[in-house]
């Protein structure tokens, strides 16, 4: 396995591999964030077109937030796609007439980059399960594209092996018959370990990305990272691991001065992403971003998947598992914002931003109980919502710039 961590010099600051004898010049991280930008924010998927043409008979299937089995996708040979709406960059006409204006963007403008042939290139899509809304676009999904595959992606709500276990891995299954017939040739238990192996060098690479950011996040702001993150929606994963290694090498290089900001954790945008900018926004009013839920389909799993057994098993036992804690995921007798509050204080973070999506029922629904445990901790935290294309920024900037203010001169966090 290829392995570019970063050491510590003895001041604690990240610095490059020895073995690298020249500095990493900024242009060289310009460069990589530049190729992770293009990348990230492509609603006209053209990178996916230009993979598909690379090699007649390829083919991608998109995923809507939040859980997908990617492993499953990659195995079969299909790129797995993530869709994640079309941010502040299409003008909704078509989507607006499907759904009621009760809820929230993300469903209204996916529909509008699929009848507005953006995702043409798709050759299915899968919608995990998020909320009623997901749910319901999957059946609007077959209704306005007939003839392109689809399908809803139930999971457990028991997290018993026997029972929950035993579902989850029969709906993987069938999933992977599905796939099956969608790559044109069958789909081996051999395929599925490798394309573990290849999604848990991911997860270690995004852990130590996530190590970055909360031991020094002035080398990875959060605005970076999420691009570089987000990236990997539309590559192969051998690919985005690349990108991966070689941003915590420049990263970890790039010589940038500490700020005096205020560290928090961002909680609610778990779906339906927030405009870059707005990001960039918390960022300029003094919060550095060191722990988040976004890109939730990414993160889901904390650590590996076993690559041994049967390699459906493993992955059903690893949803059961080791799933991060989040309002679409079933929690049982688990208490409420216990794992919140555990984020806070193992990253060391002064407070809590929530940045939920407006209508976002999973969220906004799990809020009263994750303030609730906040405050009987005594942690401080703050609350707003947006929509994938809100525009202005400065009531946000004014809230959070006074949040961080707030935390530096009273806070005991």
């Amino acid at each position: 396995m290829n392995d570019d961590r970063t050491s510590a010099d003895p001041s604690g600051t990240p610095k490059a591999n020895a073995d690298h004898a020249n500095p990493e010049s900024p242009a060289d991280l310009d460069a990589l964030l530049a190729r992770a930008s293009e990348l990230a924010l492509d609603v006209e998927l053209k990178t996916v077109r230009a993979w598909k043409e690379a090699a007649p008979g390829r083919k991608a299937v998109g995923f809507m937030p939040v859980y997908c089995p990617r492993e499953l996708i990659d195995a079969a040979g299909i790129l797995p796609v993530a869709l994640f709406g079309g941010g502040d960059q299409v003008e909704i006409i078509r989507g607006d007439a499907c759904f009621q204006s009760y809820i929230c963007h993300i469903p209204r403008s996916t529909v509008e980059l699929a009848l507005s042939g953006r995702l043409d290139v798709l050759d299915g899509v899968l919608f995990p399960s998020t909320c009623d809304v997901i749910r319901n676009l999957s059946g609007m999904w077959r209704i306005l594209l007939p003839g392109k595959y689809t399908r809803y992606l139930d999971v457990p709500q028991n997290y018993d092996a026997a029972i929950g276990g035993r579902f989850f891995a029969s709906e993987l299954r069938a999933l992977v018959a599905d796939l099956s017939v969608v790559a044109g040739r069958p789909i081996t238990d051999e395929d599925i370990r490798t394309s573990i192996a290849r999604y848990n060098e991911n997860r270690r690479l995004l852990g130590q990305l996530a190590e970055l950011r909360r031991a020094h996040p002035h080398l990875a702001p959060a605005s970076e990272a999420y691009l570089v993150v987000r990236a990997g929606g539309v590559l192969p994963v051998t690919e985005h691991n690349r990108m991966l290694r070689r941003y915590l090498e420049l990263a970890a290089s790039v010589d940038r001065p500490p700020l005096d900001n205020c560290r928090v954790v961002l909680r609610g945008a778990f779906c339906e992403q927030p405009p870059l900018p707005l990001l960039k926004t918390l960022e300029r009013a003094g919060c550095d971003i060191i722990d988040d839920d976004l890109q939730l389909a990414a993160g889901w799993i904390r650590g590996s998947v076993s690559e041994k057994g049967h390699p459906i098993e493993a992955l059903a036992s690893a949803f059961l598992d080791k799933s991060v804690a989040t309002a679409c995921r079933y929690i049982g007798d688990k208490k409420k914002g216990a794992a919140l509050v555990e984020a806070v204080r193992e990253s060391r973070a002064e407070g809590v931003i929530f940045a939920s999506a407006s209508f976002c029922d999973p969220a906004l629904l799990d809020q009263p109980m994750l303030t609730a445990a906040l405050d009987r901790s005594g942690i401080p935290y703050t609350a707003f919502k947006y929509s994938e294309d809100t525009g202005q920024f400065a009531p946000i900037r004014e809230q959070a710039g006074t949040f961080a203010d707030s935390i530096k001169l009273w806070s005991e966090a």
